[in-house]
């Protein structure tokens, strides 16, 4: 069974999210959610994931900062993400596409759109597998 973290500081994004992402091919997934990058970051320290999905704008610790620290760990930096952004900032989606985003997909999400974001993935579903839990200092100052 795959795993997915879902981080937006809405409640209903996460639902959404975690809907859209059903029915784009992740019917089955193990779904696990955090209202923000650090809420994220500590429940990775007890928890693998296959897949992450991440709004960009949160409060505590936004999605790029959050980014930043998960492709920073050995740990973690294979779990391929994918961001999600109301802002329509080109300029801001390049820079998280080159720290190691999968994709940025706009909001109000769809399954089409996550389904085209998670295609190769589900495809490849072989070639993705959730890791071992990051160990706390991995983590240290991210709190």
């Amino acid at each position: 069974m795959k795993k997915v973290l879902i981080v937006d500081d809405s409640n209903t994004a996460r639902m959404v999210i975690k809907r859209c992402l059903q029915i784009a091919g992740l019917p089955d997934a193990a779904f696990f959610e955090a209202g923000n990058g650090r809420e994220a970051l500590s429940l990775l320290k007890k928890e693998p994931v296959d897949l992450v999905v991440t709004d960009l704008n949160m409060p505590v610790m936004d999605g790029e900062t959050f980014l930043r620290w998960l492709k920073g760990s050995p740990k973690t930096h294979d779990i391929p993400v994918i961001m999600v952004s109301s802002a329509g900032n080109p300029a801001k989606e390049k820079e998280v596409l080159a720290l190691g985003a999968r994709a940025v997909i706009g909001k109000p999400v769809s399954p089409g759109e996550l389904s085209r974001s998670i295609s190769d993935l589900v495809e490849g579903m072989g070639q993705w597998g959730a890791g071992t839990p990051a160990s706390p200092e991995v983590w240290e100052g991210s709190e």
